[in-house]
């Protein structure tokens, strides 16, 4: 199975699901609207905080149903999949950097990513080395997360995200925490590891936007 589509149609936070909350949504180019996602695209989601950007990411990944309306993956419902199925859409077609990182603080660098590349069997050693080494962090392998800088921490979590085969990637607020410079050497790396498997990239921003060749962008 290859996912190629990600379709949202009427979807609302269920928090939003007021008559205040749906008129203040009435703008959204995302929420209560019908939009599809396609497989070897580039989206951006530019959002004010509060505006549920966050919580997308929550619910394409499948960590939160509060939502009103229609998620669906290749045509098919989400709240129909399986534990089994998103454990294999987790490894295989879906790659997720959250905004709060989630490294574990007392574990190194290495120890964080291999983590997840354990799971996945996905990088060789020498690719993780060279993938830190490109963002300039390779002479932290070693160092416990907890002693790195914010963007650092940051750079850390962008590589143990591409540490999967991915059809999409959804990176939440990604270069928050980044200068100019390493935004750009992350977007390159994002964009060629995407390229390169054919692979989506859904992208949110609070006036933070990754230097990506943007396909499309909406408003949240």
């Amino acid at each position: 199975m290859r996912l190629d589509t990600i379709r949202l149609h009427n979807v609302l936070p269920q928090v939003f699901c007021d008559l205040e909350g749906e008129t203040r949504q009435s703008e959204s180019e995302v929420w209560m609207r019908d939009v599809t996602f396609s497989r070897g695209g580039i989206y951006m989601i530019e959002a004010e905080s509060g505006t549920g950007k966050s919580s997308l990411c929550s619910y394409l990944y499948g960590n939160r149903s509060d939502y009103r309306g229609e998620i669906s993956f290749n045509g098919k419902d989400i709240r129909k999949f399986t534990v089994r199925e998103w454990c294999d859409l987790r490894c295989r077609h879906i790659a997720l950097l959250p905004q709060e990182m989630r490294l574990f603080p007392e574990l190194t660098v290495m120890e964080n990513i291999e983590i997840k590349n354990r799971l996945t069997g996905f990088r060789s050693h020498d690719s993780i080395i060279s993938m830190l080494d490109r963002l300039e962090i390779a002479h932290k392998a070693s160092e416990p997360a907890s002693r790195l800088s914010i963007g650092q921490q940051q750079r850390v979590a962008i590589v143990r995200a591409l540490c999967q085969p991915f059809d999409f990637i959804l990176l939440d607020e990604p270069v928050s925490h980044l200068d100019a410079r390493n935004n750009t050497i992350v977007a390159e790396l994002i964009a060629g590891e995407a390229a390169a498997l054919g692979a989506a990239v859904i992208a949110t921003s609070v006036g933070y936007a990754v230097n990506l060749e943007v396909t499309e962008k909406y408003s949240l």
